[in-house]
């Protein structure tokens, strides 16, 4: 049977045909995957998984590079390339930190825009309006409330007297 998920390997959660596929495999089946990075990207997930696959007497083949749990040899296999793929991933969360860094000292990189503005937000809750229906009514977070509120603390703080 073959099924396939687009979600990202990052995380086991919600990954309903993962879940689905793991639940359905007996003793002697094989789970393939093109890529170990689409199975998980954590070293400790995919051996998390490999030590289900066992549990359930079931192994697991990766087509891209050619290798399966069968043996022990692939095993070892799939464990250093589940740690390569930890530190790559790693390697691109501190690149993209000091790419953001660089780009927010020259003033190229501000974050995303607002889609509400503090002031409109201020005025609803100065009218009453609970800060969670304010989130409701203008689509936004309640994180975005309280810092609208809190940003205005900030600037009247800094106002000379």
């Amino acid at each position: 049977m073959v099924r396939a998920e687009t979600a990202s390997g990052a995380s086991r959660d919600n990954r309903t045909e993962l879940d689905t596929v793991l639940e359905f495999l007996r003793s002697g089946d094989e789970l393939v995957v093109h890529r170990l990075d689409r199975l998980g990207r954590s070293t400790r997930d995919v051996l998390n998984l490999i030590h289900e696959l066992d549990g359930k007497g079931a192994s697991l083949r990766v087509l891209e590079p050619e290798i399966t749990t069968a043996g022990d040899m692939g095993r070892m296999v799939i464990t250093v390339l589940g740690m390569v793929a930890d530190m790559e991933l790693k390697f691109i969360r501190d690149r993209q930190r000091a790419g953001i860094k660089a780009a927010r000292s020259r003033g190229v990189y501000k974050g995303r825009q607002k889609r509400v503005d503090d002031a409109a937000i201020r005025s609803l809750v100065s009218q009453g309006i609970s800060k969670a229906q304010v989130a409701r009514d203008l689509g936004v977070s309640r994180m975005t409330v309280y810092r609208a509120l809190e940003s205005n603390h900030r600037d009247t703080d800094s106002l000379p007297e």
